[in-house]
């Protein structure tokens, strides 16, 4: 699916009503909002605050077409100038029983706290932070109303680029999202501000120019896993090699390896310290384990280049040690191995001031903020920067980056990627080693690296929500790694062939 910017979205809709007319799109616009309405709303009056635009003018589109049996009252801010669509989006409201009441400030507003549902559409793609008056105030009493509120398009405070927030931006319990995905309501603050998100694709294309990044349908990602033929051998299913684990933490090479298999890899090899060798043993049954002494570090390397050749692709740092005879071995095996691979964790620590070894490697990283803010070389990464820093990044070291997050970014220096699934269920210890399983196994099955990362963060965010629903506190990695199947058949939730929940 494509991402739009404020600036992008704007050319995008133009594009459209020349093509469709406004008066169309506003009317396909107001039917989709009129579609989720009953979806959030309790008992009370449908109301709806306009702004002065054409996101105001949606406001009456959906209330036109709300049942008659509800009272339906739109609060509406001046506007010195209505446009075609609006007008007739007006006209049907009136026409409809719709009440309409003109305000000029937060004081007029009569209702909100009994309301059944409030419509924010104060402001578009096209508003400027930060709010005054009197936006803001509106913005403050819709807030506090305790109503559940459905913004249209993005809250009133969001900027739809960048997601910042104003102090004052609405937060809705919903947002129904018109004519393509905005990048700035992907992003936190924006994201916890938008509330659920739904696109209403109103028949606009699924493609053009001016995309500033892409995320993942259900469609799109089942097209990125290989589908396994009836005649495929094991190691043909997929066939990584796990460089994990250490005598304090064998648990991240046990559950790395258990998700490559869960992720559909016919045969998975972890390589491990002898310390650790007893315990993964211990917990893996259809996984082979092979060793190795770090204390001699170039048998060590001799031992795992030999082994990697038999495999398609290899799966770099959950849990190993941080010792420098580590980080040798780690860094040799990465230049005289010529596979896909994906680093994480302590992988990434050995990497920090050695990012050279990767010159030319097919390569995934997935660091979190953290470990970002180590390899990068320049300290903590803002909210606000996270896309700016990471282009920066793989720009330098040419080296496609999975940046875990709320909205967790994949970036291979062409496009951006922002995922959308999901859950703060996912912090929690061992679930960056599931993930780095999955993309180890997605890389081994021919996947192209940038493709490997972004079903495998929407994989393992999609499994962390199913985690979720069953446990709604202490989900733990092997949940997540448990709920891979369900998640790999799920189907994004939708509404009346006019709506799909994105997140």
């Amino acid at each position: 699916m494509i991402v739009l910017d404020a600036k992008g979205m704007r050319a995008f809709d133009a594009e459209q009503v020349t093509h469709r007319g406004e008066v169309t799109l506003m009317r396909e616009a107001g039917a989709a909002i009129a579609a989720l309405i009953p979806r959030y709303r309790r008992d009370g009056a449908v109301l709806g605050i306009a702004g002065p635009g054409n996101n105001g003018g949606d406001v009456f589109a959906a209330l036109a077409l709300v049942p008659q049996a509800f009272e339906r009252v739109v609060y509406a801010l001046p506007t010195q100038r209505e446009s075609e669509a609006r007008v007739d989006a007006v006209a049907r409201a009136r026409a409809s029983g719709v009440e309409i009441r003109t305000i000029q400030s937060a004081s007029q507003l009569r209702g909100l706290a009994g309301a059944g549902i409030i419509l924010d559409g104060l402001l578009g793609v096209g508003s400027h932070l930060p709010l005054t008056e009197p936006i803001n105030k509106i913005a403050e009493a819709i807030n506090a109303s305790g109503a559940p509120i459905l913004a249209i398009d993005l809250p009133s405070g969001i900027d739809a680029s960048t997601g910042a927030a104003d102090p004052m931006a609405v937060h809705a319990d919903a947002t129904i999202t018109i004519g393509a995905l905005k990048l700035g309501l992907l992003l936190d603050p924006a994201r916890e501000a938008a509330g659920d998100l739904w696109l209403a694709p109103i028949g606009f294309p699924s493609t053009y120019e001016g995309v500033v990044a892409h995320c993942l349908s259900d469609a799109e990602f089942r097209g990125l896993v290989p589908h396994r033929a009836q005649n495929t051998e094991k190691r043909e299913a997929g066939a990584p090699l796990v460089l994990a684990g250490s005598e304090q933490f064998p648990g991240a090479a046990v559950l790395c390896s258990r998700a490559a298999a869960r992720a559909g890899a016919g045969y998975v090899t972890v390589a491990v310290p002898n310390a650790a060798a007893s315990a993964v043993r211990a917990h893996l049954l259809e996984q082979t384990v092979v060793t190795y002494d770090p204390n001699d570090i170039g048998a060590s390397i001799e031992t795992i280049v030999d082994v990697a050749r038999r495999y398609g692709s290899l799966a770099i740092g959950p849990g190993l040690g941080m010792s420098d005879a580590m980080g040798t071995i780690v860094r040799e095996v990465i230049k005289n191995v010529d596979l896909p691979m994906v680093i994480d964790a302590t992988g990434l620590f050995h990497l920090a001031k050695h990012l050279d070894v990767l010159y030319r490697k097919r390569v995934v990283l997935t660091p979190h903020a953290g470990e970002f803010a180590r390899i990068s070389g320049k300290g903590t990464v803002a909210e606000s920067e996270r896309v700016m820093r990471l282009r920066e990044f793989v720009q330098q070291h040419s080296a496609i980056t999975l940046l875990k997050g709320r909205a967790t970014l994949v970036y291979d220096g062409l496009t951006l990627h922002v995922n959308t699934s999901g859950t703060s269920a996912l912090a929690t210890a061992g679930t960056g080693d599931v993930l780095t399983g999955m993309i180890g196994t997605l890389l081994s099955q021919g996947v192209e690296p940038v493709d490997a990362a972004r079903a495998g963060a929407y994989w393992h965010g999609i499994a962390g929500q199913l985690a979720a629903q069953k446990r709604p506190i202490g989900v733990v990695a092997r949940d997540v790694i448990e709920e891979l199947a369900a998640a790999y058949g799920h189907h994004t939730e939708t509404l009346s062939s006019l709506l799909t929940r994105i997140a």
